[in-house]
C-alpha cells in the first residue's frame, strides 16, 4: 500500500514537471485572461465554468476531476493532435486506470513516428503504474538497446526518461550517447544537470570539468553554472565538494591551464585570498600578464582589509622591475597600503609611522612633482600632523600638492579636505570651514562634496552651533554614500536626543567639547572633560555617548580591556537606546582583534545577531561569526 502511495506521489510529482516543461505558457496566458469569478447563487453553483473547452479541460484537470478532463483532452487531441494535448490526456487516463485505453493511444502514436523514443518510454511508464514493473524496465532496456548515433534521439530519450522522473536511465542514456557519437559531443553539461537534480553534485563537478577538457571555450559556461548551484549552497556543502575537486585535479594536472583559470575566478568569487594570489602568481609567470591579476586582487583585497594579501601582490609587481608596466603604480600602492594596515590599528606603534613616512619621503624624492602621487602625498601629510607632531610640515606639503600642476579636480579637492583636516586638528577653525566650503560648492552632487560638507558640519558640532550643524546633517540623511548617511543619522540623533529637559545644551556642549579634545590626540583632557559630565546629571541622554566615546579612547590608548568592559556596559545599561548595537559590534571586533579572544568574540556576535536582527552590523556580524567558527568562505 505504501508502494502505491509512492508511486502516487511520484506521479503527481512528475505531472508538475510536465506542467511546467509543456503547460506554463498556455496556463500563464489562460489566467491572465480569466475573468474575477464572481460570487455564485445557490442554484448557479452546479453550472459549467465559462470559457472554451480548452480552459474547462485544465480546470477539469487542476481541480483533479480527471475522467471530466479525459474526455475533454481526448476530443481536443482528435481535433488537433500534439504533444501538448497528448502529455494531459496520458497523464488523465492513466489516472483513471484506463490503462488499456492509454496503451492503445500509445502504440498508435509510435506507428506514427516509428523513430521517437519517447513513446516506447510513455509506455514502460503505463506499465510501471499498472504495477507491472519489471515489464516497464523491460521495455526502458529496449528503448536503450535500440538507442542510435543520432544526437537528437539521445536528447529525445534522455529528455523522456527525466520527465517521467528516471534519472538514472537519463544517465545511462547520455553515457552510452557518448559512445554512440565516438565522443563528438560528450554530453556534459546535460549529465551534470541530471546529477544535479539527484542531488549528486560530485559527479556534476566532474561533468563539468571535464567539459573543460574537451575545449576551453566552455570555462565561462562552467563558471556560470558552478555560480548558480554555489548560490544556493546553504550548507556549503557543495563549496567544500567542488574545491577538493578542483584542487586535486589542478594539482595532478599542473599544466592544465583551464583548471588554474578557473581556479583563479573560484578563489575570487569566495574570497579566498590566500588561494587567489597564488593563482594569480602562477597564471601571471605562465602567461606573461605583466602583473594585472595581481593589481586588480590587490584592490579587493584592500577593500576586504586583508592587507598583508595586497602588500604581496604589489610586492612581487615591484620584484619584476621599472620594465613592467604596472610597477610606478604597484610601488606607489606599496606604500600607500602599508599606511592602510598602520593606521587600521587603534594605537599605531610611533616606530612603524616613522618607517612609514620615511618611505613615503624616499617615494616622493624623484617623483613629487607627478600628480600621480598625490594619493602619496596626503597620506605623508596625515601622518606627520595627526601621528608625529610635524603638523606645519603637513601644511606646507598639501599647500604644494594641491597647486601641482596637472592634478585632477577631484584630487585636488581631497588635498583640501585633507589640509582642512589637519586646519582644524591646529584649531585654525576659520581656514577649515573655508576650504570644506570651497570643496562643498565644486562637487556639490558628488560624494566628495557630501563628505566636505558632513566634516563642516562636524566643525558646527565641536564649536557649540548644534542648530546649524544639525540642519546640515539632516539634509545629507539622503546622502548617496551610505556611510556618510548613516553618520549624519547619527550625529542628527545626537543633537537632537541631548537637548536637557529645559532645552539648554550643557551636557551636549561638555560632549563635543570632548569629542573635538579627543580629535585632537589630547586623549587625557578629553577623558577629564568626559568623566566629569555623569556627576552634573541624575539621568541625561548624553550619557550613553559619554560611554560610547570612553570605550574609543580607551582602545585609541591601547586600554583594550578597560575599552571592551565600556562597550559592554553600555549594552548593559542601554540595551534598547541606539548605540547598543554598535557598542556590541565594537567589542566584538576587539575581542576578536587586540584581545584575541575568540571565543569570546563568536559570542558577542552571536548575541547581536539573536537580539539585533534589524541592526546594519547585521552582514558582518554574520560574516566574521561563521569565519571565527570556521566555515569555508562563502
Amino acid at each position: 500500500m505504501s508502494l502505491y502511495r509512492n508511486q502516487i506521489s511520484n506521479f503527481k510529482f512528475q505531472i508538475s514537471i510536465v506542467l511546467i516543461l509543456f503547460c506554463l505558457p498556455l496556463l500563464t496566458t489562460a489566467q491572465e485572461q480569466k475573468p474575477a469569478t464572481p460570487k455564485l447563487l445557490p442554484f448557479q453553483q452546479d453550472a459549467p465554468k465559462p470559457g472554451n473547452e480548452e480552459q474547462l479541460a485544465l480546470q477539469f484537470y487542476q481541480d483533479q476531476d480527471f475522467a471530466k478532463a479525459s474526455e475533454l483532452f481526448e476530443q481536443l487531441y482528435e481535433q488537433k493532435p500534439s504533444l501538448y494535448y497528448y502529455q494531459y490526456l496520458v497523464f488523465s487516463l492513466v489516472e483513471i486506470k484506463e490503462y488499456n485505453k492509454v496503451e492503445k493511444l500509445i502504440k498508435k502514436c509510435q506507428r506514427a513516428e516509428p523513430e521517437s523514443s519517447r513513446y516506447a518510454v510513455d509506455l514502460g511508464y503505463v506499465n510501471y503504474r499498472s504495477g507491472n514493473t519489471e515489464k516497464a524496465k523491460k521495455i526502458y532496456e529496449e528503448a536503450l538497446k535500440k538507442l542510435g548515433s543520432n544526437q537528437q534521439q539521445i536528447f529525445d530519450l534522455a529528455n523522456a526518461f527525466i520527465i517521467r522522473g528516471e534519472n538514472d536511465y537519463a544517465i545511462r542514456t547520455y553515457l552510452k550517447g557518448r559512445q554512440l557519437v565516438n565522443n563528438a559531443y560528450p554530453f556534459g553539461f546535460e549529465l551534470a544537470s541530471v546529477y544535479e537534480r539527484m542531488g549528486d553534485f560530485k559527479n556534476a563537478t566532474e561533468e563539468y570539468l571535464n567539459m573543460l577538457d574537451v575545449n576551453k571555450a566552455y570555462l565561462n559556461t562552467v563558471q556560470d553554472r558552478i555560480q548558480m548551484t554555489l548560490a544556493y549552497d546553504v550548507n556549503n556543502e557543495k563549496n567544500q565538494i567542488f574545491r577538493k575537486i578542483l584542487l586535486s585535479r589542478s594539482q595532478k594536472n599542473p599544466d592544465n591551464t583551464n583548471y588554474a583559470e578557473l581556479l583563479w575566478w573560484y578563489s575570487i568569487q569566495q574570497q579566498d585570498f590566500d588561494l587567489a594570489l597564488l593563482q594569480a602568481k602562477a597564471l601571471d609567470r605562465r602567461f606573461r600578464e605583466n602583473g594585472e591579476k595581481l593589481v586588480s586582487l590587490a584592490s579587493l583585497a584592500i577593500s576586504n582589509e586583508k592587507y598583508d594579501v595586497a602588500i604581496d601582490c604589489y610586492q612581487y609587481i615591484v620584484s619584476k622591475g621599472a620594465g613592467c608596466s604596472y610597477y610606478k603604480l604597484a610601488r606607489r600602492e606599496l606604500a600607500n597600503t602599508r599606511y592602510l594596515q598602520t593606521i587600521s590599528e587603534p594605537s599605531p606603534a610611533k616606530k612603524q609611522l616613522e618607517i612609514l613616512e620615511k618611505e613615503f619621503t624616499e617615494e616622493l624624492t624623484n617623483n613629487e612633482d607627478d600628480p600621480e602621487n598625490i594619493s602619496v602625498i596626503q597620506n605623508l601629510a596625515h601622518i606627520k600632523a595627526f601621528y608625529l607632531g610635524k603638523s606645519e610640515e603637513a601644511i606646507v606639503l598639501l599647500d604644494r600638492a594641491k597647486d601641482m600642476p596637472g592634478v585632477a579636480p577631484a584630487d585636488r579637492a581631497k588635498c583640501k579636505i585633507e589640509l582642512a583636516d589637519i586646519l582644524l586638528f591646529t584649531d585654525d577653525v576659520w581656514e577649515a570651514t573655508l576650504l570644506y566650503q570651497q570643496v562643498y560648492m565644486d562637487f556639490k552632487s558628488d560624494v566628495l562634496g557630501q563628505e566636505a560638507k558632513f566634516k563642516n558640519a562636524k566643525l558646527s558640532f565641536y564649536i557649540g552651533e548644534f542648530g546649524w550643524a544639525k540642519a546640515q546633517v539632516d539634509i545629507l540623511k539622503a546622502a548617496t554614500s551610505k556611510f556618510i548617511s548613516n553618520d549624519a543619522i547619527a550625529l542628527s540623533l545626537l543633537i537632537s536626543e541631548s537637548y536637557d529637559p529645559d532645552s539648554n545644551t550643557v551636557g551636549l556642549g561638555m560632549f563635543a567639547r570632548a569629542d573635538l579634545l579627543d580629535y585632537r590626540n589630547e586623549e587625557n583632557l578629553a577623558l577629564q572633560t568626559l568623566d566629569s559630565i555623569p556627576g552634573m546629571f541624575g539621568y541625561h541622554p548624553i550619557l550613553q555617548q559619554v560611554l560610547y566615546k570612553r570605550a574609543e579612547i580607551n582602545r585609541k590608548q591601547g586600554r583594550y580591556a578597560e575599552s571592551d568592559s565600556l562597550f559592554q556596559l553600555l549594552v548593559k545599561e542601554y540595551p534598547d537606546e541606539v548605540l547598543a548595537d554598535e557598542a556590541l559590534m565594537q567589542a566584538a571586533i576587539l575581542n576578536e582583534k587586540q584581545l584575541k579572544n575568540r571565543e569570546k568574540a563568536m559570542a558577542l556576535y552571536q548575541v547581536l545577531l539573536d537580539n539585533y536582527p534589524g541592526s546594519i552590523y547585521i552582514p558582518d556580524a554574520r560574516k566574521k561569526f561563521r569565519m571565527l567558527r570556521g566555515d569555508p568562505s562563502q
